[in-house]
């Protein structure tokens, strides 16, 4: 067949498969229509919020740039203001230690993996990470990715498949929903932290479903709160289910060693079957990480699309998550010290009557404000107080639950979360 008839043929094919609903124009005319971003809805979301906050005249606290660091502080537009925005649980991100084992691992390796670790990217540092990860957290392997938001879409997408089911907690977080899209599995929303539901509907569609998986976060961001783990490793073992706990935000934060969920309920974590997390946080690099049984692991490191197909973590971010790691793991002290810097905030914002919703008291303190548009303002209003503290608003949130969110880290000072707690309470009221 000439090249000619083999492109005949393959325009006949994909005109075939195109919907039936879709017709030609009338007389081989062509549209005068051309794609423009601008009309897309989510351009036009952004741009009535943009003029919405220009009427008001509220100025956007969103993609502030910071041009300087040291430790709680940011310069962001010239002034340095105290940071409780910072995912830096452990206060490592500047330790001279840590930015040390960064620049040796680049001078010996340069920066970039190179390629995709299963055709030529596989470096000895991501091998070391990655039993690091599995020995602190107590599964037989674990997975380093280049992206903790990515993590979640792939191993929801590798795992569940047509036949399958995922049940979700409400206010997991947007990747796990990014997943659920992605397969062909189906998928229920739980009520929050209801452990009777899940049971009660596993008893009555379990016999439905070849595979159950049912996922949960660690301490959930946007509320600070955390899963009743021995009930739900009770209710998916008895059921024959599949449990996925993400991590991201709670490892380094909760348990005496700073090993998550499971080591703050002192469950193995071999009980759980598959672990997520991300190295943006504690670990105070880039990229996500699951780890679970060798099995798992295996399936997700030949299988997995947002794996196979990506490159693999760079040099500097294996190594300052491997850094990182290696001194958690020597200072657990770390740890106690967040859990009173938590505890001093909770404690003064409760005094002082703020809504904290509810939080746990460990690193993540919302404080309710109630519509979006007050909580941007009380924001702003903080912020020129000296202190960044972010709104989050709809649609992360319902409208009516907006609130500023606030990270605590280990190197906070107490005067500082004192004063920030005192400028919260006095500018709420004028919101």
């Amino acid at each position: 067949m000439s090249n000619h008839a083999t492109r005949m043929a393959r325009l006949r094919a994909l005109h075939a498969e195109m919907p039936r609903d879709i017709a030609p124009l009338p007389g081989g005319a062509r549209s005068t229509r051309r794609s423009d971003v601008r009309a897309h809805p989510e351009f036009q979301k952004v741009k009535v919020a943009r003029s919405a906050a220009h009427m008001l005249e509220i100025e956007s606290p969103f993609f502030r740039a910071a041009d300087d660091v040291s430790g709680t502080r940011a310069r962001i537009g010239g002034r340095w203001v105290e940071n409780f925005s910072s995912y830096d649980y452990l206060s490592l991100n500047q330790d001279p230690r840590l930015v040390q084992a960064v620049a040796d691992a680049v001078s010996q390796q340069g920066v970039s993996a190179r390629a995709s670790r299963l055709v030529g990217g596989e470096l000895a540092l991501h091998r070391q990470l990655e039993e690091s990860l599995a020995g602190f957290i107590g599964t037989e392997a674990a997975l380093a990715t280049v992206s903790g938001h990515a993590t979640n879409v792939a191993v929801i997408r590798t795992l569940m498949r047509r036949g399958d089911v995922v049940l979700v907690d409400e206010r997991a977080h947007n990747s796990v929903f990014e997943g659920l899209r992605a397969s062909d599995a189906h998928h229920l929303t739980m009520p929050h932290s209801d452990p009777e539901w899940l049971d009660d509907w596993l008893a009555a569609n379990r016999d439905r479903f070849d595979n159950v998986l049912v996922v949960v976060e660690g301490l959930y961001s946007m509320d600070g709160d955390k899963p009743d783990l021995p009930a739900l490793v009770e209710i998916k073992e008895r059921h024959g289910a599949w449990l996925m706990l993400d991590e991201a935000h709670s490892i380094g934060v909760l348990g005496a060693r700073g090993a998550g969920l499971c080591d703050e309920f002192d469950i193995p974590a071999s009980q759980v079957d598959i672990v997520m997390g991300t190295l943006s946080k504690a670990f105070c690099s880039c990229g996500g990480f699951v780890a679970g049984s060798a099995d798992i692991v295996d399936l997700l490191r030949h299988a997995a699309p947002g794996f196979v197909y990506s490159v693999g973590l760079s040099v500097p971010n294996t190594a300052a998550a491997l850094t990182a790691l290696s001194l958690l793991r020597a200072e657990p002290e770390r740890v106690e010290r967040l859990r009173k810097k938590s505890e001093l905030f909770n404690q003064a914002a409760r005094g002082a009557g703020l809504d904290l919703g509810p939080s746990d008291g460990h690193a993540i303190a919302p404080v309710i404000v109630g519509d979006s548009l007050r909580a941007t303002r009380l924001s702003n209003r903080v912020f020129e107080d000296g202190y960044l503290a972010m709104p989050i608003i709809a649609p992360a949130v319902p409208d009516r639950q907006a609130r500023l969110r606030f990270f605590l880290n280990a190197d906070h000072g107490d005067e500082a979360i004192k004063e920030v707690v005192a400028s919260v309470s006095s500018q709420i009221g004028k919101v």
